[in-house]
């Protein structure tokens, strides 16, 4: 076994009495207080969280928009500069690889925030495609700490921080780059919980400092630290998808329910793949389900319909917010309309669950989509 990762602001979780947990090779908050308590400071006032594990890849060069707009389904070109898109990367068959956001600073240059359980892979891959582009692609993940700051007090507490940039000048889904503590900051309006809010990327040199500031200006408000339980609950009641649970390289980003984040009328990997099946009609698709009975279901458990399997749940979670228990999972398109009955299989019994329309839930996102 290989030594678990620890991001710069390790000590300050131990000091705030963290429980610690793996996730995708790094050693990481999984909550503070307790998740349910996490996630409602969240939903109500604002939760600072250590998401430092991602990874930042760079795409720089003459080519770097033309090359990012090839690897990626969605349309970097459409985007003035300063702006981000969420969009998956596909393989050639059109499944995903994995789904991040892509900030545009300019033409030349992009940044490729992907998830930590990727970095390594997508860091290979971007690079084994670039080579008829004029770029280069940096792996610039040690050189960032992230840290989120969301919720629907988050712009009132952050402004307090900034008090030299007015954040309602920065739009969902686009940054600034502004100086903090003598160091450069990349400052988004983004985040991960469906909730507005903000994530920094900044030098681990100032991370400490800027964690224990946010810290006091959420705890102003009764905000909290919050771990990766609380960020799982969170993402998924506004139906944010977890890559590796409810997509990987099987998955399509049509069968997803990701078809806003496919541009046809580009060029890019995978695209053929994806017309076919866009124009054979996809056979199954990700569906929310409420399930009538207390028992969780979790990622994997079979899903049938009059005793034939018709798929398989991907994400399940007693919704803290919504105070049921939900689940997403993927079902044979006949099977997907809202309303529709199916049976989860849940160790050895069959709980009953129904289709229902998604997202579960929307916050005080500030969404653009």
């Amino acid at each position: 076994m290989s030594e678990l990762k620890k991001t710069p602001l390790y000590e300050r979780h131990k000091e705030l009495g963290a429980k610690m947990g793996e996730f995708a090779g790094w050693e990481l908050p999984l909550w503070y207080s307790s998740i349910i308590e996490e996630h409602n400071a969240v939903r109500n006032v604002v939760g600072v969280f250590d998401v430092s594990h991602m990874g930042e890849l760079f795409v720089q060069g003459k080519d770097a928009q033309k090359f990012v707009n090839y690897l990626i389904t969605n349309n970097v070109e459409r985007i003035p500069n300063s702006r981000i898109v969420y969009t998956p990367m596909c393989n050639e068959n059109g499944g995903i690889l994995d789904d991040f956001l892509a900030y545009k600073f300019n033409k030349e240059k992009i940044m490729l925030v992907v998830n930590a359980s990727n970095t390594q892979k997508d860091y290979e891959w971007v690079k084994s495609q670039s080579s008829s582009f004029n770029v280069d692609v940096i792996n610039k993940s040690d050189e960032y700490c992230q840290i989120a700051f969301q919720g629907p007090k988050s712009q009132d507490q952050l402004q307090k921080h900034l008090k030299d940039i007015d954040l309602d000048g920065i739009e969902y889904y686009s940054f600034e780059v502004l100086q903090l503590e003598g160091e450069e900051v990349i400052l988004s309006r983004t985040g991960y919980t469906g909730e507005d809010g903000f994530e920094l990327y900044l030098s681990p040199t100032i991370a400490v400092k800027v964690w224990d500031r946010l810290i006091q200006l959420a705890k102003e408000v009764d905000g909290k630290p919050c771990g990766l339980g609380s960020r799982d609950t969170l993402r998924f009641e506004p139906k944010m998808l977890l890559y590796g649970k409810d997509m990987d390289e099987n998955t399509t980003p049509l069968e997803a329910g990701l078809r806003w984040t496919v541009d046809f009328n580009k060029e890019f990997i995978g695209k053929e793949a994806l017309l076919e099946q866009k124009e054979e009609g996809i056979k199954r698709k990700l569906v929310g389900m409420e399930i009538h009975d207390k028992m969780p279901v979790r990622h994997g458990y079979e899903i049938f319909k009059d005793n034939e399997k018709i798929g398989f749940v991907t994400s399940g979670v007693k919704s803290p917010t919504l105070g049921k228990n939900l689940a997403l999972g993927y079902v044979s398109k006949e099977f997907s309309k809202s309303g529709t009955i199916v049976s989860i299989k849940a160790r050895n019994k069959l709980l009953e669950a129904e289709v229902v329309k998604t997202p579960f839930y929307k916050g005080s996102v500030k969404s653009t989509k």
